[in-house]
């Protein structure tokens, strides 16, 4: 089963870092060159659920020109991740942007989910977690913050929505249905503030 998961958001706001350290289980410092268009860094990720799911992940340029070639992807993903940086308004910001289009160039069923990255820049932090919480509601998405320098919940974005494509995919009628944002929510009230 091999699925389609794309990392998208405004330049800069980590998603290239986070695509790393879940492949790599690093942090790669220093400056990235700025994706152009569509970068195919991650060809596949295989996770070891009862049925092999490859998600080929891709990572996604930020900056306005390259959108329309963006949007031609779209089509063809089962899932975004869609990022904002915590430590900058206008990413925040700019969501709103980002899911119209989404709703507009994507699937009608794709999985999204929002993450709040670079969690771990408390200094630096200008969007409160509950605003994230907020705007994830009001879009009836699922929410987290991450950070791919910790690697705070970096695993977990990309399995849960592994687990909800696999879901959907190889739903069996008398399965319970899976909710991806209470599989989120349990996760996240597991690991508690202190989980790295």
């Amino acid at each position: 089963l091999i699925l389609l998961v794309m990392l998208v958001g405004d330049s800069g706001v980590g998603k290239t870092c986070l695509l790393v350290h879940f492949k790599d289980g690093a942090f790669l410092a220093g400056s990235f060159i700025s994706t152009v268009g569509i970068d195919f860094r991650v060809n596949a990720h295989t996770f070891p659920f009862k049925v092999r799911i490859c998600c080929r992940i891709w990572d996604t340029a930020g900056q306005e020109r390259f959108r329309s070639v963006t949007h031609a992807y779209y089509r063809d993903a089962n899932a975004l991740l869609l990022l904002y940086d915590v430590t900058n308004k206008a990413s925040f910001n700019n969501i709103r942007a980002w899911l119209t289009e989404i709703h507009e160039y994507a699937q009608q069923d794709v999985v999204v989910m929002l993450l709040g990255n670079k969690a771990e820049s408390s200094h630096n932090r200008v969007v409160k977690r509950e605003e994230g919480e907020k705007l994830a509601k009001e879009f009836g998405v699922p929410f987290m913050e991450t950070s791919a320098k910790s690697g705070l919940n970096v695993e977990l974005a990309f399995t849960a929505v592994a687990k909800e494509l696999k879901h959907r995919t190889m739903k069996e009628p008398a399965e319970p249905k899976f909710q991806l944002k209470e599989y989120v929510d349990k996760e996240m009230r597991t690991a508690g503030c202190c989980h790295s």
